[in-house]
């Protein structure tokens, strides 16, 4: 249960929900020639040219992007001389280099990490998690933003939402084929093999969900690894279990709570709405509590 090990284990997670989304991407594509022929196959390119116009554009510029939805306002070291020297000091640690950084103005603690690259990192904190945290669970907290940084998450973000988002994409053209494509198709679906017919519908239905929820398997794996890369620079996985704690004990919310950005917060705005778990862009807190608490056992 050391970092290293759940590091490891994460990364391995993560591979296996990608090559997931491509299997699903491959299924998707087989009910369509299944069903259709090689009719369909001009429509992949297509899909996926959509798919990676939307949400490359944005992950490109997702740094200015993100300051905008959220109404971040960017700080410089005069500002917050003590949380930069903490900034640097995890920087240190970490190899990275110094990030831009932000204010959120929000009395509900929270922060979040965005930018293609360690070279356009961005971090930001809400006005509520500076007041609410003393200097070890901020530097916990600084330590889990960082690591999403040097993990590349925006990246893996931008690769399993171009993937699902293709997936729906596909799933949308076919299915209204499918059922408005005219009489030939309609003769088709007759005289073709009805077994064959009901397994692409069912696949073309049921692909688009199963993609959110293997996009928001890898969100969840994401955090998850995030924690433990934070335990790596601070080798103090008390700071970001007694911050998490902080952050479960309070209810208040973050006023920016669209879906679009829950997934970059520390913790997820979202959390304890109706959202099912199996949607959810974060691992209960209490989970990841429990986690570090259990690094901090071999310490």
């Amino acid at each position: 249960m050391n970092f290293r090990t759940q590091q490891a284990a994460n990364k391995r997670k993560t591979i296996g929900l990608l090559i997931g989304m491509a299997i699903l991407v491959w299924l998707v594509v087989y009910a369509a020639l299944a069903y259709f022929g090689s009719t369909t196959v001009g429509i992949v390119p297509i899909a996926v040219g959509i798919a990676l116009v939307t949400v490359w554009g944005s992950y490109y510029g997702s740094d200015k992007l993100v300051i905008t939805m959220t109404g971040a306002k960017l700080i410089q070291e005069s500002d917050n001389p003590k949380l930069f020297n903490l900034i640097q000091e995890v920087t240190i640690a970490s190899g990275l280099p110094m990030p831009k950084v932000a204010i959120v103005i929000d009395n509900a603690p929270n922060a979040f990490a965005t930018g293609r690259n360690p070279e356009h990192a961005l971090i930001a904190f809400t006005t509520g998690i500076l007041d609410a945290m003393d200097r070890d669970q901020l530097q916990g907290v600084i330590a889990h933003e960082m690591a999403h940084v040097a993990n590349r998450d925006t990246l893996v973000s931008a690769v399993a939402a171009t993937t699902a988002g293709a997936i729906a994409i596909l799933s949308d053209i076919l299915t209204r084929m499918m059922w408005f494509g005219g009489g030939r198709n309609r003769d088709r679906a007759s005289n073709g093999n009805p077994i064959l017919l009901v397994f692409s519908l069912l696949i073309l239905i049921l692909a688009p969900i199963a993609a959110i929820l293997l996009k928001s398997a890898i969100s969840r794996k994401r955090e998850s690894l995030a924690d433990a890369t934070a335990v790596e620079f601070t080798r103090n996985p008390a700071g970001l279990r007694s911050a998490l704690e902080v952050l479960a004990s309070d209810s208040t919310v973050v006023q920016q709570k669209s879906t679009s950005v829950a997934h970059i917060w520390i913790e997820s705005p979202l959390d304890g709405t109706s959202v099912s778990k199996l949607f959810s862009t974060h691992p209960p807190i209490a989970e990841r509590i429990a986690v570090l608490k259990a690094m901090e056992s071999l310490n």
